[in-house]
């Protein structure tokens, strides 16, 4: 009887360990994919805090594009001009809403680097990420408007 119960004891604790709901450790690519999702949420949702997670001071913007039939080439941006951005852009909620374009492509995802793209409203983002304080931080943007 002793060994009965020993056995129905294990076999308890071998079936109830898989179902925990314990934490679960991300994979990079994983954190990467939230990374490039805080970022467009953070416009989209009007949360500059998701830019502040998920960019890097340091970051190095460029868009093309064209408005009002004028077309701008090589426009950068700085760190603190997209923090306040998405303070703003869709404040209305005009911008953007639940069914707005948010498609990411991960690339590539190494130990420090990777690689992804966003198809957003605004257009097609290409990202170069790097693990900053084992934090994967958006380090470089490369942008164009939605192609004709």
């Amino acid at each position: 009887m002793k060994k009965i119960l020993f056995v129905f004891f294990l076999i308890s604790c071998f079936v109830f360990s898989g179902s925990s709901q314990g934490p679960t450790l991300k994979s990079d690519r994983d954190l990467v994919f939230a990374a490039v999702e805080d970022y467009v949420l953070g416009l989209y949702e009007v949360s500059p805090e998701r830019i502040a997670r998920s960019v890097d001071s340091t970051l190095h913007k460029i868009g093309y594009y064209e408005y009002d039939g004028e077309p701008y080439i090589h426009v950068p941006m700085t760190y603190k001009q997209l923090y306040d951005l998405a303070a703003t852009w869709n404040s209305n909620g005009d911008q953007a809403h639940d069914e707005s374009i948010k498609e990411i492509v991960i690339y590539e995802v190494h130990d420090k680097t990777a690689s992804a793209k966003l198809t957003a409203k605004w257009g097609i983002d290409f990202m170069h990420l790097s693990k900053v304080n084992g934090q994967w931080k958006i380090m470089n943007i490369m942008w164009q408007s939605p192609p004709k």
